[in-house]
């Protein structure tokens, strides 16, 4: 079964010094089922493995690597979202703009949710948005 996958759950996959016993169940799943996103996943996932670099935990062969290894997984982009529904849900759960395009996503494609990302993991629970524990 397909599910939304964040930023912070994609980076457990493909940083070294983040990957847990969860990520690899969600990995498992995706490779399985698919996922989708929204569109700034894509800009994170980069963003964040540059940040790894910037900080010597990375190099740029590995983040070439890392890169081609999530263009292989089954990840589509979704739609852009709507956006007063958006807009509600980051005022409501104090959520930026990015986390509650998880959120929403998970909402409008009424599938479950996969990060490690505390507050948003909080908003999908007040949203009754299924994760894994």
């Amino acid at each position: 079964m397909p599910f939304v996958v964040d930023a912070s759950m994609a980076a457990s996959w493909i940083l070294p010094d983040e990957q847990s016993e969860i990520a690899i169940l969600w990995q498992k799943r995706l490779i399985l089922g698919g996922a989708i996103a929204p569109l700034i996943w894509w800009y994170e996932v980069r963003n964040l493995l540059l940040m790894a670099e910037r900080r010597s935990r990375i190099d740029g062969e590995y983040i070439e690597i890392a890169c081609r290894l999530l263009e292989d997984y089954p990840i589509a982009i979704a739609d852009r979202p709507e956006a007063g529904t958006l807009m509600q849900l980051a005022r409501h759960h104090d959520l930026t703009i990015y986390d509650a395009a998880y959120l929403e996503l998970a909402l409008r494609m009424k599938m479950p949710l996969a990060t490690f990302d505390k507050a948003l993991a909080k908003a999908a629970k007040a949203e009754r948005v299924p994760q894994i524990p």
